[in-house]
């Protein structure tokens, strides 16, 4: 089965149908997004600042972690359901949208982010949970986290001004070198 099949079939389902022909269902599913958005990036904010020696210094980085990432992987699950579901009612078309593609890779980046740490400073909190700040290892991946979300978010409201909703072949988006060599 080829991408422009899967895509075709997202985007003509009888739920990709209903929400896109829907007066509400789409600017509500969207609403969801953003809160889960601004959800995963508060979350996420906070944990960097922690890494970055910047906020909750007081408490050992363990606690601040297990306090805040179930409420970061609650809101991640809302914001890539209502994600998949925008994405649905129009797939053929964001699908070719560079800046869906930019968003796509900055939230693959950020998940390669946080498995590096993981397997670096995060497997060794234990020795330095109770410091100021991460070591550099840590304060690198706070540093790139901070960098990838804020580029999610930008990437995600551009994506809304450079789509449109024809079919793909015809679509008038915007390339990268259009919008920064003019």
């Amino acid at each position: 089965m080829s991408a422009a099949h899967i895509l075709e079939s997202l985007q003509s389902s009888g739920l990709a149908e209903r929400i896109r022909n829907s007066l509400f269902l789409f600017p509500l599913i969207e609403s969801f997004h953003v809160v889960g958005l601004t959800l995963v990036f508060g979350t996420t904010f906070i944990m960097d600042l922690r890494l970055l020696g910047m906020a909750s210094t007081r408490r050992p980085f363990t606690k601040v972690a297990s306090d805040i990432v179930k409420w970061t992987w609650a809101a991640f699950a809302l914001t890539a359901t209502t994600g998949f579901l925008m994405f649905m009612t129009n797939a053929t078309v964001y699908f070719h949208n560079p800046m869906f593609r930019l968003k796509m890779l900055a939230l693959a980046l950020s998940g390669i982010n946080m498995l590096i740490f993981e397997l670096t400073a995060g497997r060794k909190a234990h020795r330095w949970e109770n410091d100021r700040a991460a070591p550099l290892a840590g304060k690198l991946a706070g540093i790139f986290s901070l960098l990838l979300w804020i580029s999610v978010i930008f990437l995600g409201r551009w994506i809304g001004f450079t789509t449109t909703n024809s079919e793909a072949p015809d679509v008038d988006t915007k390339t990268i070198d259009d919008i920064f060599n003019k």
